[in-house]
């Protein structure tokens, strides 16, 4: 039987949890998740966890914050000048904003306080500081490695 091994593209079915058993994503009712194991697109303890599956296996993986999206950073969190947001933006708390990085990296704000002349933005993952557990089954290995 063959198993997963790095530079395999694979399909894996999963649902993301919480540490209360709520949902936070799943691929239920969807198309599976496509990736190809190596290229570090999802979270890499749960990419390491495929490694070794065959097809139909089942497995639960529990990922500390830390190695999920990281502990929650008060530093991440910033008041900017309402003049600084783009205009006609939507501004409602809980709204969200793409910026660039220095380094061209792209990622979300979620504004978390508004005032009269400001908006508190706040660049954490929604997830970070979480402990996650993901339900997975492995669906289909694709392309497997030479």
């Amino acid at each position: 039987m063959t198993q997963v091994a790095v530079g395999d593209t694979v399909r894996i079915h999963y649902t993301g949890t919480l540490k209360d058993g709520s949902a936070f994503d799943s691929s239920a009712g969807r198309e599976p998740l496509q990736f190809t194991v190596g290229e570090k697109k999802i979270i890499p303890h749960l990419e390491d966890a495929i490694v070794g599956m065959a097809v139909g296996d089942t497995a639960t993986v529990e990922i500390a914050a830390e190695n999920a999206h990281g502990p929650r950073r008060d530093d991440a969190i910033q008041t900017v000048e309402r003049t600084l947001m783009p205009e006609g933006a939507d501004l409602e708390v809980g709204g969200q904003l793409q910026a660039t990085g220095q380094n061209g990296q792209v990622f979300v704000l979620t504004i978390v306080e508004t005032a009269d002349d400001t908006v508190t933005l706040d660049a954490n993952h929604p997830l970070a500081g979480e402990d996650l557990t993901f339900e997975v089954e492995l669906v289909e290995i694709l392309a497997p490695a030479e």
